[in-house]
């Protein structure tokens, strides 16, 4: 396997009983977690991201209540 502009070959070393890889400054992650799965004899390496309001939002079940009516309030007077 050649190595291209955005390959690089890297250490693998054992810490405990796990197997562990160095990754150069230049593939850093943000954040302090990524997801790692296997395609073939691949192993891919992403960063978990926060979900956006929107898919939070999706991601709650309905209501089962329905929300009561709110009377308007009268306003205050104010002096300016």
């Amino acid at each position: 396997m050649q190595a291209s502009n955005t390959e690089r070959k890297v250490s693998l070393f054992r810490n405990g009983r796990n197997q562990a890889i160095r990754i150069p400054k230049e593939y850093e992650l943000e954040g302090s977690e990524a997801v790692i799965r296997r395609v073939g004899n691949t192993l891919v390496i992403e960063p978990v991201t926060k979900p956006t309001l929107l898919e939070l939002l999706a991601s709650l079940a309905p209501m089962e209540e329905s929300v009561p009516e709110i009377d308007d309030l009268p306003l205050d007077d104010i002096d300016l």
